[in-house]
């Protein structure tokens, strides 16, 4: 029997140890070489010298490498595209090494030696890569997993799990249909049951069973699912599944009930109170940081503007709890923008957009004035973005759900701006509640410092500006 407790999230767990080791192994390795047939790699360098390198470069690589995205469960990035990260994270992590090595000289590795450890490091990085993933879909096919019904809840499984990343981790083996029940399912794909669901699932050596079928209550046998339980088989609903494995809400299969007794959604005050802490202090700092920066966007916005209009834009936002609160950016677009009062979301190539405009909105520049919203307690470094109360109202209407996002304090990168493109209408918006929904039931501290390191992955590739 597979371990039953295994997530997409714990298949990374061996690449991020492996890579941890090579980052490690290269600094000895470089070292040995460049002092090799010398005795000042052991009169200058003990066992103890080298351990405090090896694991200063770890720990400035790998979070590096978790900021490109290259830790990601459900990447569906080509080889091409992930080299590429692959050399912006070392490009970033070389960087953070030198300062590294100015504020704490006593790990200095030299010219010499830190070139050595980053060449060597490049090249088992990129040689186990593609191996790692290639046995992880081909050999390491993950938990094998029993659909419990075979209708039409059941059919649209495959398809709504269509990409290989969404079946990372698990295998269908097959579907179990229930009496009285429409088979919609390919047939070869229904497995012939025993006289019990558990003697079926010993048979088919199954770790979990997806309880997906179109009248539960009529036809499911709870005490047959308990003693599967009971046997070490982890039970699940289909909600469940869709939200471990895409890491998303599916809105059409989202109950009340389901909402109410599932795990999630807590908002724990100690972990509230981190968080605020942590807001107030990144504010604070990032706004010292790139002063210089927001000076020069200020100056900018000035000159393409002959001079005249403002450099700031305030516009009204929904924010926790429902509340209205006028969010800061540098203005991007035209003042005559929204001439005739009517709302309406930023398009892609659209032409209201200035050209200091749509340099700023790339680099995320002109989203830097919202740390102000943060320190006043508006908004949070992340959280579901702040929509419009002209757009709220209409897809509070029309979107299931979409008044929970609320619940929370708005923020200025969140798991849906890492997971989907820019939202330019009721569609998009419908697609990003399931992340921002996600979001909120599993916000925690460390899965906002996840978020945070991709979001230096998405400024530095533009991802979803507009």
């Amino acid at each position: 029997m597979h371990l039953s407790n295994t997530t997409p999230t714990h298949i990374i767990l061996p690449l991020v140890l492996l890579e941890a080791l090579i980052f490690g192994g290269s600094v000895y390795l470089a070292i040995a070489l460049r002092f090799i047939g010398e005795t000042e790699l052991h009169s200058n360098r003990g066992v103890n010298s080298v351990l405090a390198n090896a694991i200063a470069y770890a720990s400035v690589m790998l979070p590096s490498m978790a900021a490109m995205g290259l830790y990601q469960v459900r990447s569906r990035e080509d080889p091409i595209g992930m080299f590429s990260r692959v050399l912006a994270a070392f490009a970033l992590g070389g960087i953070f090494s030198i300062i590294l090595f100015y504020i704490f000289p006593s790990l200095y590795l030299g010219r010499g030696v830190f070139f050595l450890t980053m060449l060597f490091s490049l090249l088992a990085v990129g040689t186990l890569r593609p191996l790692f993933f290639q046995f992880l879909d081909e050999r390491a096919p993950g938990l094998r997993v029993l659909i419990l019904g075979a209708g039409e809840r059941a059919a649209n499984i495959p398809s709504k799990l269509r990409r290989r990343s969404d079946r990372r981790g698990i295998q269908i083996v097959g579907f179990l249909s229930t009496e009285n029940e429409k088979i919609e399912i390919d047939k070869s794909m229904l497995i012939s049951p025993s006289n019990t669901l558990l003697e079926t699932a010993k048979t088919q050596a199954i770790d979990e069973i997806v309880v997906a079928q179109d009248e539960r209550r009529a036809s499911m046998d709870m005490q047959e699912l308990l003693q599967c339980k009971l046997a070490g088989i982890n039970i699940i609903d289909l909600p469940t599944l869709f939200e471990r494995q895409a890491g998303k809400l599916k809105l059409d299969l989202l109950t009340p009930s389901w909402l109410i007794f599932s795990e999630g959604f807590r908002l724990d005050p100690i972990s509230q109170t981190i968080k605020r802490t942590f807001d107030l202090t990144m504010s604070i700092i990032i706004c010292i940081l790139s002063s210089p920066i927001m000076l020069l966007t200020a100056i900018a916005i000035w000159t393409e503007s002959g001079f005249k209009g403002p450099i700031l834009f305030r516009q009204s936002r929904v924010g926790e709890g429902g509340q209205l609160f006028n969010v800061l950016k540098f203005r991007s677009m035209r003042t005559d923008a929204e001439a005739d009062g009517k709302a309406r979301w930023a398009q892609k190539n659209d032409d209201r957009v200035t050209r200091v405009g749509r340099f700023i909105r790339k680099t995320r520049i002109d989203e830097l004035p919202q740390c102000w919203n943060v320190i006043k307690g508006e908004m949070s470094f992340v959280g579901p973005r702040p929509e419009r109360p002209e757009f709220v109202k209409m897809l509070t209407q029309n979107i299931p759900y979409y008044d929970i996002r609320h619940i929370v304090k708005p923020g200025l990168t969140g798991w849906a701006q890492l997971s989907y493109p820019y939202g330019a209408n009721e569609k998009d918006a419908a697609e990003k509640l399931k992340f921002d929904l996600y979001y909120v039931k599993h916000q925690s501290l460390r899965f906002d410092m996840i978020i945070l390191l991709r979001t230096v992955e998405i400024v530095l590739f533009g991802k979803g500006a507009r």
